[in-house]
């Protein structure tokens, strides 16, 4: 039973709400870790969740790494360090779903990966990002120094990495952190709602969503190779005979896909 990260499901029709739960700020302990990884772990099996909301409730996302288990020091990372939350952040960037950050309040240092992880964010216009690890004499440790570039462009992290300064959700949407802004009460029914539409479409998604998490890295010979096994895969669907079908008679658009 998670006593910090509860799998909600039917928040829309194939949505599942991830909600954090860890007052006062959602910091990620090793426990947190644990249990975002164990939910990763859940909805992987999980034909019927085609899509989820990550959300830490309406005043905080996740302030950051719990402190207080930081032992540093030693060498290769030393105890406490967060290595558990890299690998907890990967198994829930990898989930075959759509996964939208609903994004209230602070996303700090280990918040800040956390919504990283997710394919889309959805913020407040009240929420603060950053990654501030630079302040306590240490760096990102949960893919801050990876994804931020690959979302920002590497100058642009560099500078907000180097200075350990906050970034509003203006400044978040201007430069890519964030997807969306809206008001801070609606932020979460604003990201169901996006997550519902992907929710309706087709099993493809979720191999287009391999084919581009996977192959961003890769060399683009290999990347390509990967995008040919994806399509296959995806070819191979119901859905895509729904889609075909539908597309000769009806026209484009107009498909009703059941996810597999």
């Amino acid at each position: 039973m998670s006593e910090f990260v509860h799998l909600q499901h039917d928040a829309a029709p194939g949505v599942a709400t991830i909600r954090l739960d860890r007052p006062k700020m959602n910091a990620l302990s090793n426990a947190v870790s644990a249990e975002i990884a164990a939910v990763a772990e859940e909805l992987r099996g999980r034909s019927d969740t085609r899509a989820a909301v990550l959300w830490g409730g309406p005043r905080i996302f996740a302030a950051g790494a719990d402190i207080k288990e930081f032992r540093p020091g030693g060498s290769g990372g030393g105890a406490g360090a967060p290595v558990s939350l890299t690998g907890a952040l990967r198994q829930l960037e990898c989930i075959p779903q759509v996964l939208v950050a609903a994004v209230n309040g602070y996303a700090l240092g280990g918040g800040c990966e956390l919504a990283m992880a997710a394919d889309f964010r959805v913020a407040a216009d009240d929420a603060v990002f950053g990654q501030p690890e630079i302040l306590l004499g240490i760096i990102p440790g949960a893919g801050g120094t990876q994804r931020l570039p690959r979302l920002v462009g590497l100058s642009r992290a560099k500078e907000i990495i180097y200075s350990g300064r906050r970034v509003t959700a203006e400044e978040a949407l201007a430069i890519g952190l964030a997807d969306a802004v809206h008001p801070a009460a609606e932020t979460y029914d604003r990201a169901v709602a996006m997550a519902e539409r992907f929710a309706a479409g087709p099993a493809a998604l979720r191999y287009a969503k391999t084919a581009m998490n996977d192959g961003f890295g890769l060399p683009l010979d290999d990347a390509l190779d990967l995008e040919s096994r994806e399509f296959v895969a995806a070819f191979a669907t119901e859905d895509a005979r729904i889609g075909v079908q539908s597309f000769v008679e009806h026209g484009p658009g107009k498909a009703s896909f059941v996810g597999r």
